[in-house]
């Protein structure tokens, strides 16, 4: 594991081809093409601009000042896009490309993060459209946070990454789990405070043997829930970037993934070859 480990720095060559590869496949025959990439979150923006800037102005459905409401929600939606895509492919990576795997010498191990790093890049074009739309709006970044960000990045990554590992592995063997997790995601989407803050959720429900209230507890158990915060903090929020902690504590557990994530993968990759 560890020797197959270290060989996925030798392969960045062959990484970087694969994501080219995927990102000229996903806009091929269109008019744009890799304009797309802009344009798509701008759309996005744009909507919500609308539906929260003047049906629902300033988010008053969910009791909370959250002026400007539609970016506030693009601080949380930008990052889940990333993460629940490179979910949804990574599950079915290796079914798809299984004329790859079964080259004697093809590293199958570079495929999820192929997938997680293409999806990465759509992830970093609609960067600029946020950061316009936070200029717009008066909302200015501070730079002592963000220095936080390539930390928060690269916690998303890592974290996305095993779980996506973990997922090829187990489609290949098992293919309903492409349906159940479509499900799983929807799911995830509303338990996690993209389209609310935390603090509508973190003092409902009932408390159990002195512990804190359900929701918060759901709240601290959601890997999402604290990435999504921390995107919240850096970029929407006034004050300091006060979830640090549990940024660092979501490090540790998003590397924890990452290696149970290429464990199974490397224990499972002789299988591969005969399922796909």
């Amino acid at each position: 594991m560890l020797f197959n480990l270290r060989q996925l720095f030798r392969h960045r060559a062959l990484i970087q081809i694969l994501v080219a590869r995927d990102l000229k496949a996903r806009y091929r025959g269109s008019v744009l093409g890799f304009f797309w990439s802009f344009v798509n979150p701008l759309l996005l923006l744009l909507v919500y601009s609308l539906v929260f800037g003047v049906i629902f102005p300033r988010g008053e459905l969910l009791g909370a000042d959250l002026h400007p409401y539609q970016v506030f929600l693009f601080c949380g939606l930008l990052p889940w896009t990333w993460f629940a895509s490179s979910l949804s492919d990574g599950a079915s990576v290796l079914i798809l490309n299984g004329n790859l795997i079964k080259k004697v010498m093809f590293p199958v191990e570079i495929l999820p993060m192929v997938s997680v790093l293409s999806n990465m890049v759509h992830f970093l074009f609609g960067l600029p459209i946020l950061f316009g739309f936070l200029w717009f709006n008066g909302i200015s970044l501070r730079p002592i946070e963000l220095v936080w960000f390539p930390l928060v990045l690269a916690v998303q990554f890592i974290l996305t990454l095993g779980l996506a590992m973990v997922l090829a592995s187990l489609t290949v063997h098992f293919r309903d789990i492409k349906d159940l997790l479509a499900n799983v995601l929807t799911l995830w989407f509303f338990a996690s405070p993209i389209i609310y803050p935390m603090s509508l959720v973190e003092g409902r429900g009932p408390s159990f043997m002195g512990l804190p209230p359900v929701g918060k507890v759901l709240m601290n158990c959601n890997p999402f829930a604290h990435l999504a915060i921390s995107y919240q903090e850096i970029l929407f929020y006034d004050g300091p970037f006060g979830h640090w902690k549990w940024l660092l504590a979501l490090a540790v557990g998003g590397t924890a993934m990452f290696v149970l994530g290429y464990w199974l993968f490397d224990r499972l990759r002789d299988s591969f070859v005969e399922e796909v």
